[in-house]
């Protein structure tokens, strides 16, 4: 069974932010999805970052995965609450986290997937349910290692994702890159 990819709406917004979506597309090859709430985030964030509008043109994340049983809802509404401290007059704050958590979690159709998110908390209680997690820098070693670009523009990229207010773990050089 192919594993599946799970962007969160702060990667997607990393790639977005210079111009480079193309990059996570290749690395995803194929694989990458996304619940409703994420592409709900990734819809609003397009008012600042419009590349993110050709998403759901395009549909290399697939369609958005509905959660419509209300057993699966209430369980994620508390995931959402308890663990990433949402509240109930912010109700979508989170809710991309604790929905795409729970998928890989608990449906077997997603079982082995990997989320991939540079949300520091959110990692950790993934890692600590078991969840394979990536982040931005591990994206582009992908794509470094695959060849789809170097070692120096991953650098370079990553430094314009952070001078763009993005917050992520950042390479010490493009020696980082290099194995």
């Amino acid at each position: 069974m192919t594993e599946h990819l799970f962007p969160d709406n702060t990667v997607l917004c990393n790639f977005a932010a210079v111009d480079r979506l193309d990059i996570l597309k290749s690395v995803l090859g194929g694989r990458g999805r996304w619940t409703e709430a994420v592409a709900y985030e990734a819809s609003r964030s397009a008012a600042k970052l419009p590349p993110l509008l050709q998403l759901p043109l395009e549909g290399w994340l697939d369609k958005p995965i509905e959660i419509t049983n209300p057993a699966d809802v209430q369980k994620i509404a508390r995931i959402r609450r308890a663990v990433f401290g949402g509240t109930d007059d912010q109700p979508l704050k989170h809710l991309g986290e604790a929905q795409t958590c729970y998928v890989i979690k608990n449906w077997a159709s997603f079982a082995g997937s990997w989320w991939i998110s540079d949300d520091g908390e959110a990692i950790r209680y993934a890692r600590f349910q078991n969840i394979t997690t990536r982040e931005t820098i591990d994206i582009f070693s992908i794509a470094v290692t695959d060849g789809e670009i170097s070692a120096t523009e991953a650098f370079s990229l990553m430094r314009q994702m952070a001078d763009a207010d993005r917050h992520l773990r950042l390479p010490k050089s493009a020696d980082d890159f290099r194995r």
